[in-house]
């Protein structure tokens, strides 16, 4: 990685200069290296990748402001984004984390409520963006069923079946995607503003102990999308769930569609990453065409 360009890429673009000698890699990601670097008094928060990467970058930032505009929950502000050398990157400021209390997760819990109340006329987002480093096609859609089914459903079987994941899968996934106007027949959710990637490694607390929230994959959805993945992996307390509820009830079915939401995610690491996604993204689907039945 070239960091004299980088260097003097933010030093023309955001007048900001930046120390590279004393930067500290960070942990807490797969798919980008992260640093922390001082410069200006200041410590800023920096992401780099390949050149080719650089659309990733430029999504995440869309994302984050259109997160921090809604204003609930804390987001990294942006200072910029580029390609310089042979590397794409991403500035945000340094943000130091403090411990997640009880009380740190009934705010969280309150404050994506109030998040989610931030909304549009049409599911979907004014750009694409990513789901970890695939792309997430964000075109507008009237119907979230149709939003659903075919800018998240059917585009990762679409990827799966280009991947060679197998026939059982693509014979499950066609069925369901068959019988989602069904599953969907009693459900008539908002567009809601959503985070998108909201699994327990993309949120804390600041030091002041208000939460936060990063590394989105923002579009409007069904706000019971994020809260399923909230489950996917755990991490998240009870706490949480009850201020959620508390603030903004989830309708009657809830509960029914959380294995349906986290198929998304599910399929996604399938395509990633092959071997035990592909089987419970497959057992999901059975679940699902099983309790439909």
């Amino acid at each position: 990685m070239d960091w004299s360009a980088i260097v003097a890429d933010i030093r023309d673009r955001f007048e900001l200069t930046l120390d590279p000698a004393t930067a500290r890699p960070v942990g807490g990601g797969c798919i980008n290296r992260c640093w922390d670097i001082p410069g200006a008094g200041a410590r800023w928060f920096l992401k780099t990748n390949a050149a080719d990467k650089a659309a990733m970058f430029t999504a995440e930032a869309r994302g984050l402001a259109a997160l921090g505009e809604a204003g609930p929950l804390r987001v990294p502000a942006v200072i910029g984004s580029g390609c310089a050398g042979n590397a794409a990157y991403l500035l945000l400021e340094w943000i130091p984390l403090g411990a997640v209390s009880r009380d740190i997760e009934a705010e969280f819990g309150a404050g994506l409520a109030r998040l989610h109340r931030t909304t549009s006329a049409r599911f979907g987002f004014d750009a694409d963006n990513f789901i970890g480093s695939t792309a997430q096609p964000n075109e507008w859609r009237a119907s979230w069923c149709e939003f659903f089914a075919q800018q998240r459903l059917g585009f990762q079987l679409d990827l799966a079946r280009q991947n060679g994941l197998g026939a059982r899968l693509q014979k499950a996934g066609e069925r369901l995607l068959e019988v989602l106007p069904q599953l969907f027949a009693q459900h008539a959710p908002q567009p809601s503003l959503l985070h998108g990637d909201l699994w327990g490694g993309n949120r804390a607390c600041d030091e002041q102990g208000r939460p936060v929230i990063f590394d989105p994959a923002v579009y409007f959805g069904d706000r019971e999308a994020d809260l399923a993945m909230t489950r996917l992996f755990g991490g998240f307390g009870s706490d949480f769930y009850a201020a959620y509820e508390n603030e903004w009830p989830l309708p009657p079915g809830a509960s029914g569609r959380v294995d349906l939401y986290n198929l998304y995610h599910v399929l996604n690491h399938a395509n990633l990453f092959g071997g035990a996604y592909r089987d419970q993204a497959l057992a999901i689907m059975r679940r699902l065409l099983s309790s439909h039945r």
